[in-house]
């Protein structure tokens, strides 16, 4: 028996050369990354501070196991529900002190054991303003008609309208070229031709009217440096003028606003009626006089006319 003592054994090396060549080889993605120098390869999916801070909560709670049990505090842990020393970033409204007052004192007619004179007066003021309002609704300007009075006119009778009219346009046409005509006819055929004389007198005048003109505004020019001062006075004058103007309308304006509040809605603010009692129904005791509900509606009145809601439509109560 022969046996075989050495054998031969084949080796890879075909396929150990074939990944050596496929691990020299370059990606498409890195070669994009080499080929532009402002990209950066991205290291780690974890950045360093996240690390640093997950070692310190490490070695935190390495010294807790081996000491006491106590609550340690680290710098890098924050509650996030504490809401301590934070300032959650809310915008404080200021609001805008009104100068209507919260509480309008009435005038002494409106008691109800005024003096005679001031009770007149202020029956008087309450008549002038329903006087306003009913001369306002009678003297102002009438509602646009929603329907025109007149008959209707049918299509027939459109077309021989329209006929009509066309007919008037050709007649006036027809007069308009009639009168163009006999104008032409008016006018000479030929025009006269200018002799040298002439030329020459129109450019000596031509001449003397530009320096009559230059003339003239050298007067105006001196004239107006002559009279500065008087200028400069008429410039104080209007400048007083307008800031008194100014001061006026401040003022005019501060005094709507006592009466009148701000626009805030689509509806204008009417103010409540003057609490005035008739002669017949004063008493002069307070025991004697009608009760009656306007605490409220004063007091809705008073926030409409500050500005705090806005006014509100009339609604009439349906039975």
């Amino acid at each position: 028996m022969s046996l075989k003592i050495f054998y031969f054994v084949q080796s890879d090396l075909s396929v150990k050369r074939k990944i050596e060549k496929h691990r020299e080889k370059v990606l498409h993605c890195d070669s994009l990354l080499h080929k532009n120098p402002f990209v950066r390869p991205v290291t780690s999916s974890i950045p360093k501070k996240f690390k640093k801070r997950h070692k310190k909560v490490l070695q935190a709670k390495d010294a807790t196991d081996d000491g006491p049990k106590e609550p340690v505090k680290t710098t890098d842990m924050v509650d996030v529900w504490d809401d301590k020393g934070v300032d959650n970033g809310k915008i404080k409204k200021i609001s805008k002190p009104s100068i209507i007052p919260a509480v309008e004192v009435d005038p002494p007619g409106c008691s109800f054991n005024p003096s005679s004179e001031s009770h007149q007066d202020v029956l008087a003021c309450a008549v002038a303003e329903e006087m306003q309002k009913v001369y306002k609704n009678e003297l102002g300007p009438e509602p646009v008609p929603l329907t025109v009075p007149g008959e209707v006119i049918d299509e027939e009778d459109m077309c021989f309208i329209e006929a009509e009219d066309g007919s008037d346009d050709n007649m006036d046409s027809d007069n308009f070229g009639d009168n163009e005509d006999d104008a032409a006819e008016k006018r000479p055929l030929k025009m006269k031709r200018l002799t040298r004389v002439e030329l020459n007198r129109r450019a000596r005048r031509k001449e003397q009217l530009r320096k009559e003109l230059e003339t003239k505004k050298l007067e105006d020019v001196s004239r107006k440096i002559d009279s500065l001062p008087d200028i400069l006075q008429e410039i104080a004058k209007e400048d007083e003028e307008k800031q008194k103007r100014h001061l006026r309308r401040i003022v005019a304006k501060q005094e709507k606003l006592k009466s009148h509040p701000p626009r805030l809605g689509k509806h204008k603010f009417e103010p409540a009626p003057m609490q005035v009692l008739l002669s017949e129904e004063i008493t002069g005791s307070l025991r004697q006089i009608k009760g009656c509900c306007t605490l409220a509606k004063d007091r809705f009145k008073s926030l409409e006319k500050r500005g705090i809601i806005p006014p509100s439509a009339k609604k009439s109560r349906r039975k």
